[in-house]
């Protein structure tokens, strides 16, 4: 029988860093972070009673054909698959819930229609809703950049911006 070593008390806590169209999963003191929301989403599912979340970086509203190499290059592949990964480490779906930051609008193109920030949140939270997993903070749209850090143990979302400051969800 081999013993586990004890917790880790010094340094920083262990950062995972989730690029864009790629997801993620931890538990404890481990952080979760991405950089770089402009239009993206970043979309956070946490079980908090089991210390666990998961973190995804999407890109785009819909599937498309390259969806298959990146497993958070849409929104509707890449919920799904952050929701699968998080239940897998032990969360428990009944107790789900999920944090949405980014979906700017960071180009006027006048005329052209709803912004890709906007339709990626939408599309985010009728994602979320169709697994049943509420929305229950969020900080998008606007026309500033993010960055991001998730908390699985105390199922803190921090954001920042160069911009805007930051605060904590």
């Amino acid at each position: 029988m081999t013993a586990e070593p004890p917790p880790r008390t010094d340094g920083p806590p262990e950062r995972i860093r989730v690029g864009v169209a790629e997801l993620a999963v931890a538990s404890g003191d481990t952080r979760l972070t991405t950089s770089g929301l402009g239009s993206c989403v970043a979309v956070a599912v946490a079980d908090p009673d089991a210390g666990v979340a998961g973190l995804a970086h999407v890109m785009l509203p819909t599937a498309d054909r390259d969806d298959l190499a990146k497993p958070a290059k849409s929104v509707d592949r890449g919920v799904e698959r952050l929701v699968a990964a998080v239940e897998s480490e032990g969360a428990d779906p009944d107790r789900l819930e999920a944090k949405l930051a980014g979906g700017s609008r960071m180009l006027d193109f006048s005329g052209v229609g709803e912004g890709v920030g906007q339709r990626n949140v939408a599309r985010a939270r009728e994602a979320l809703a169709d697994r049943d997993v509420p929305v229950v903070a969020e900080d998008v749209g606007g026309s500033h950049g993010r960055s991001i850090s998730v908390d699985p143990g105390t199922w803190t979302l921090a954001v920042a911006s160069a911009h805007e400051g930051g605060r904590e969800l």
